[in-house]
């Protein structure tokens, strides 16, 4: 049968596949002529035998514009979207063997292994979307254990009644992504659940990368002395959702920064800079990582604000909605603890691979504190306590 799909309906979509319901294909079937052909499920019967042929192209988009709980239901229906969408996307890492694990190469180096969930609203957003995201959040989470990103694995979650059109963008720019992050999605999962009972769509991601370099980059190994940078402005992404979800009007589109950092960890590794510990910016934003740094460490930690690059719309927005930049999310901005005698060509490293992120240096671990501490020298030359995020700024912006 694979020499008789799509090509059987000239108007059909990219989801109608042909294919025999049961019985044996015993001749070609006549169809309409190409102006008219429409794209649906049709039958034809005959006794042949005493045996019954019926023929039908069981999945057109314009039968099944949206997602329907006979999709995850381990039939037909979820075959030809697993086949139709996801592998029509991410391709399959071994071809010749579809089995219920992806068949991994040997690889040399310790591994990395992370997973992350993704339930932002709305799905996409300006600079990004739900399948993008999915990707580079879980790629710089390896980044910043200092791994190469080389695997990930989807599982999604739809909703019934989730137009398809929706899902096949997602999963196109979940492609997008990864092929420009240099990574392979090997294996995925599908469910649908009822109606009412999940939010359209949400994607769970897990990666695999090795870690080809001896160094422990990690909260252990910070210490006293250390430089802090961060590699770009902060609170693009938070302020952009927030927009979208309440239908806010700036003077300027402020577009998320969602992008994969790994590249650039890469080079600062490649480059032999001494890096103690690297840590993304999402959640809690730059404030609440710091805090987290600090306790895990015992430390205390100094930052000051005018060294820390907000864009002016930001700020803007910010002032106007009553939020902290230093507490909005991030999606493509990493805080970097490095020794400090490597402070400064990191810094070259960073402004180079992207000369309009504003990279600085914005502090440094001051010394011993227990419990740990994080203070901020502000514009005007006062400190103050930069304390953890309480409660729930931004809900559902990763």
């Amino acid at each position: 049968m694979p020499s008789l799909r799509d090509p059987l309906h000239t108007r059909a979509s990219p989801w109608c596949n042909d294919g025999v319901l049961r019985g044996c294909l015993r001749c070609l079937l006549p169809l309409p002529p190409s102006q008219d052909a429409q794209c649906g499920r049709f039958l034809v019967t005959f006794k042949d035998d005493s045996k019954l042929f019926a023929a039908a192209c069981p999945i057109p988009l314009d039968q099944y514009p949206h997602v329907t709980l006979a999709h995850g239901g381990g039939g037909r229906l979820m075959h030809q979207l697993i086949e139709k969408c996801f592998i029509g996307a991410f391709g399959a890492l071994n071809p010749e063997s579809r089995h219920d694990a992806a068949l991994l190469p040997r690889l040399t180096g310790r591994l990395a292994f992370t997973t992350d969930s993704y339930v932002v609203h709305p799905l996409f957003f300006p600079g990004g979307d739900i399948g993008s995201m999915a990707v580079h959040g879980t790629v710089n989470d390896l980044a910043m254990a200092g791994a190469r990103p080389l695997y990930l694995s989807t599982g999604f979650i739809l909703e019934e009644g989730l137009p398809m059109e929706t899902l096949w963008r997602v999963v196109q720019s979940m492609q997008s992504a990864a092929a420009e992050a240099g990574v392979r999605i090997v294996t995925g999962d599908t469910k649908v659940v009822d109606r009412g009972k999940g939010d359209g769509l949400f994607i769970n991601t897990a990666g695999v990368g090795v870690i080809e370099h001896d160094r422990i980059i990690a909260p252990v190994s910070v210490k006293p002395g250390d430089a802090i940078l961060i590699n770009g402005d902060l609170g693009r992404h938070g302020i952009a959702i927030m927009a979208v979800r309440e239908g806010l009007e700036f003077e300027t589109t402020i577009e998320s920064d969602s992008a994969s950092v790994s590249g650039t960890v890469q080079k600062l590794i490649d480059a032999g800079i001494e890096i103690h510990c690297l840590r993304d910016l999402t959640r809690g934003g730059l404030a609440s990582t710091l805090n987290e740094i600090a306790d895990a460490t015992r430390t205390e930690i100094c930052v000051k604000e005018l060294a820390i690059a907000v864009r002016e719309d930001v700020r803007g927005a910010c002032e106007m909605l009553g939020f902290d930049p230093l507490y909005v999310a991030n999606e493509g901005r990493f805080a970097a603890f490095i020794a400090a005698s490597d402070a400064a060509r990191a810094l070259e490293i960073l402004r180079a691979d992207s000369p309009d992120s504003q990279a600085s240096i914005i502090g440094s671990v001051v010394g011993p504190s227990d419990p740990g501490l994080v203070t901020l020298t502000s514009r005007i030359g006062a400190n103050r306590v930069l304390d953890m995020l309480s409660g729930e700024q931004l809900p559902r912006i990763c």
